[in-house]
């Protein structure tokens, strides 16, 4: 029995994950100020819709594609210390935002620097914290922090709308960066890399554990890691599932439901407020679905997440059609499913690639995610200029979830697969 855990009922991991809540809850606002700053910045600066879109496409890539390489960052450095930094890094681009001239100025600045800040506050952020601290309730964990990243996003956008409509767009930027600088001694003082560090064990363990040291190349090992992950039939259903799983969420719905409301004469501030409702049964949704991934198999979760998902993609254009009531249990719906694959998908790839491993293959799985938005979040636009009606790829997307639902249970159970990745 462990000493630390008789001393104390108080467990400091939960302290850990409140810390990183509020940070990707804040980081999720950044994410969502883009949309509300477009039509301002084109007023102002006479830019064109394609080259103010080029910043949110580099964004939306390079927030992917950090997933993998920032796990790695924090096995070496520290979870604290590269939070830190990221805040630090959308702290500067952030306060630089109103003195830009230039479009290619708006592009480093919210394409680059803040697809780099905020892609090392993503999901892997939680993943690695949930794997760390916790194996009782990892799940619940998992599922808590991932819903802190969707609802914040979701939740945000009429607040920041609001803002910048009353008090003008840099107003909103100067609120982001006040958030950002709380961060800071927020993350200093009460964040902790590892359970060692408060000198208790993991919930869940029996005993103090330290860190695996990090030993191989920044660059180099992600990629490596990706090599042996490729080589296993799981990764690969796992990354389809989340790719089709990006296509039907933030690139499709994220992206695109405002405007498909606007064709049915729908008002821009109740088409907001659907997402916004969305996030808020996100957060129960995605948190619920932690729960039942501590004590159901994961791959039958996402059978029926992705099948459900699938049906009310489907329903959607009759929902559109119909009024507000429709709408309303449209959001309630989807909104409990928006990203609840996320917890059983994060412990399938732990379960198959080992824990030290499992923050990088999940990183990748998370490009994979990527991909799939941005593939929605331009297709949907041209079949809508084409067609006239997001109606197929409201449908297609609700096939696609469909199929994924019955690549999900294709999933094999982990048996030896991470002792292949480890070597």
């Amino acid at each position: 029995m462990n000493i630390g855990q008789r001393t104390s009922r108080f467990y400091y991991g939960w302290v850990v994950v409140g810390v990183v809540f509020i940070t990707l809850l804040v980081s999720a606002a950044i994410n969502s100020l883009p949309s509300v700053l477009m039509l301002s910045l084109e007023d102002e600066f006479g830019w064109d819709r394609g080259s103010v879109s080029a910043a949110a496409s580099i964004r939306i890539l390079l927030y992917g594609l950090m997933g993998p390489f920032s796990a790695a960052f924090m096995l070496r450095f520290g979870i604290k210390r590269i939070m830190i930094l990221s805040i630090a890094l959308l702290v500067v681009s952030i306060l630089f935002t109103p003195l830009m001239s230039e479009v290619w100025h708006y592009i480093v600045l919210w394409g680059v620097l803040v697809g780099l800040g905020t892609g090392s506050l993503a999901n892997v952020l939680g993943v690695s914290v949930a794997n760390r601290w916790f194996v009782k309730h990892k799940g619940v964990v998992i599922g808590l922090l991932t819903a802190s990243a969707a609802t914040g996003q979701l939740l945000f956008l009429p607040l920041l709308a609001q803002a910048t409509e009353a008090m003008g767009w840099r107003f909103s930027i100067y609120l982001i960066t006040g958030a950002l600088l709380l961060l800071i001694p927020l993350v200093g003082f009460g964040m902790k890399n590892h359970p060692s560090d408060v000198g208790k064990p993991a919930l869940g363990e029996e005993h103090v554990e330290k860190p695996v040291p990090f030993t191989g190349n920044l660059f180099t090992t992600p990629i490596k890691a990706l090599g042996s992950a490729a080589k296993s039939g799981t990764f690969w259903l796992l990354a389809g599932t989340f790719f089709l799983c990006g296509f039907s969420t933030n690139g499709l719905i994220g992206t695109h439901l405002i405007p498909a409301c606007g064709d049915f004469g729908i008002p821009i501030v109740i088409a907001a407020g659907l997402l916004s409702l969305m996030g808020l049964f996100d957060l129960i949704g995605t948190t619920f679905s932690g729960w039942l991934t501590d004590r159901f198999d994961s791959r039958w979760l996402l059978f029926w997440y992705y099948g459900l998902r699938g049906l009310s993609l489907i329903f959607l254009p009759y929902a559109l059609g119909m009024g507000y009531t429709q709408l309303l249990i449209f959001s309630v719906f989807y909104g409990l499913d928006w990203i609840a694959t996320v917890p059983p998908t994060a412990k399938l790839a732990s379960d198959a690639f080992g824990k030290e491993k499992a923050g990088m293959v999940f990183g990748w799985i998370i490009v994979a995610h990527q991909l799939g938005a941005s593939l929605a979040a331009y297709g949907a636009g041209v079949v809508r200029e084409a067609l006239g009606s997001y109606t197929v790829p409201f449908v297609v997307a609700g096939f696609l979830c469909l199929f994924a639902s019955l690549m999900s249970i294709r999933i094999q159970k982990a048996r030896k697969l991470s002792a292949g990745v480890a070597a």
